[in-house]
């Protein structure tokens, strides 16, 4: 076998253990055996519709074997897979679509009018006749382009190897102790790289199983847990604050559970708290898109003496700071999990790498004196009050203590006297609601006064993007409609 890439995952999974289940969706499971076969006859499929070494293979759908078999058959040919967020709107697909230039878009049937619409060769069903595929794959081969939320204009393609993903892979075995009897809730979409690299493929690998659900609802993960006896989770903050919010928390048996694992924002530690007075092992950790994700990691270890932290540089890989010991200052990495650049965008790529090679993560970090990294905010999420940076995620994460208080998102408006002051936007939990006078309150004592936002909004929801990340251009566009009117 000629295939050194992810390709051959599925036929070296089913050589090992060709009986385990490999993956759940709706009550259905599916053998290694099994799932190799399919992933055989997928491969055939886009062979006979022409799909060759370095060609574009688009894929548009929720979590469902269907998505990780369109995946490893694409890796076996040799050709680049780009999921697609199907929360994005028709013009926004389109523009990913060309920007990678997608030879051909497979799409769940759900998703055909959608599809109809796009100018790309679009199918729904993508099975033949498995027959032998024999495509040498190297490790350096680009194996996907993710596309990032695009919060700052137009989304770019983040090119990750194979080497990129299997480096990643390693990295999550070596600060999670994954079983090969691991059963893996994967909740997030399979779309963002966080669901992949730190849930699907390290169980994979291992022979696990993976439990994989369309779309993420509270009460359906309780009975999920229960049910399959789950043993490993990852979510994003908002997924495990809602977890916790749900009358079914103190009830609910998760004694099967091992492993939680957290990113994809700051998490405040009154969460993660939460979840250790419950006896489950909370492990929080940092990445992005471009490293594949993970670039910091606290083990399981750790997690109570540093809760809060994201941990230290994972195994194969570093991290640094562009600051003196302590203080804070922009995250720099660099790793065999790191991504050679952005498809089609060599400006972006020279942007975002020193002529070193460290990739500029565009977010803020101080390292304490045991090298342990706490992510303070994303660089443009910072503003600046009276001479003095205000970290919105460091405000977010104060007012999350008060009890009241479900999901918050902190932003920076303009101010005529302190050039600007913070604005909240709150979530209550059902049933209260406190006023503006009161969390402003509750803060004084435990942030500096200039940090405490000027004015508070209760909202009904907080607008999120397809990963649960908060939208916070939308937020500052809707503060700037209130200050016009």
């Amino acid at each position: 076998m000629r295939d050194e890439g992810l390709g051959a995952w599925p036929v070296r999974r089913a050589r090992m253990s060709p009986g385990r289940t490999a993956f759940v969706h709706d009550g259905q499971s599916i053998s290694y055996a099994e799932f190799a076969e399919r992933t055989a006859s997928v491969a055939a499929y886009l062979a006979g519709r022409g799909v060759s070494a370095g060609d574009r293979v688009a894929y548009l759908g929720p979590n469902h074997p269907s998505f990780a078999e369109a995946m490893f058959a694409t890796h076996s040919l040799g050709a680049i897979f780009v999921p697609l967020n199907f929360r994005l709107t028709a013009p926004e697909l389109a523009y990913v679509l060309a920007d990678s230039g997608a030879k051909l878009l497979l799409h769940a049937p759900e998703y055909a009018e959608v599809a109809a619409g796009l100018d790309v060769d679009a199918v729904s069903s993508f099975h033949d006749t498995p027959t032998a595929i024999d495509t040498e794959v190297r490790p350096g081969d680009i194996a996907l382009i993710l596309y990032t939320s695009g919060t700052t204009g137009r989304p770019k393609g983040a090119m990750l190897s194979h080497a990129n993903l299997i480096w990643n892979t390693y990295n999550l075995l070596v600060g999670v102790d994954v079983a090969s009897d691991e059963v893996t809730l994967v909740t997030a979409p399979l779309f963002h790289v966080a669901a992949l690299g730190q849930t699907l493929l390290p169980t994979f690998i291992k022979g696990g199983c993976s439990v994989l659900t369309g779309s993420w609802d509270v009460e359906a993960c309780y009975d999920l847990i229960e049910r399959h006896r789950v043993t490993m989770m990852f979510g994003v903050p908002t997924m495990f604050a809602s977890l916790a919010a749900s009358p079914r928390w103190a009830s609910a048996d998760l004694s099967s559970v091992r492993t939680l694992m957290c990113g994809g924002a700051s998490v405040p530690l009154a969460l993660v708290r939460t979840y250790q007075e419950r006896g489950l092992v909370f492990c929080q950790g940092y990445g992005l898109t471009e490293t594949a994700p993970g670039a910091t990691f606290l083990e399981a270890g750790e997690s109570l003496r540093k809760a809060g932290s994201a941990g230290v540089a994972v195994f194969f890989g570093d991290a640094a700071v562009d600051a003196p010991p302590g203080e804070p200052g922009e995250v720099l990495l660099k790793g065999p999990n790191v991504s050679p650049g952005y498809w089609n965008n060599p400006e972006a790529t020279a942007a975002a790498w020193t002529e070193d090679g460290w990739f500029r993560s565009g977010d803020i970090a101080t390292v304490d004196a045991e090298g342990h990294f706490h992510v303070v905010d994303r660089l443009k999420d910072m503003f600046v009050s009276g001479g003095e940076n205000v970290y919105p995620a460091e405000v977010e994460a104060a007012i999350f203590e008060h009890p009241a208080v479900a999901e918050v998102a902190v932003i920076g408006v303009p101010d005529p006297k302190w050039g600007e002051v913070g604005k909240a936007f709150v979530v209550c939990h059902a049933g209260h609601e406190p006023a503006g006078r009161e969390l402003r309150e509750f803060l004084l004592g435990r942030i500096a006064k200039y940090k405490i936002p000027v004015t508070v909004e209760v909202v009904d929801a907080l607008p999120r993007t397809g990963s649960g990340k908060i939208r916070k251009a939308e937020l500052r566009r809707s503060a700037e409609r209130a200050q016009e009117q």
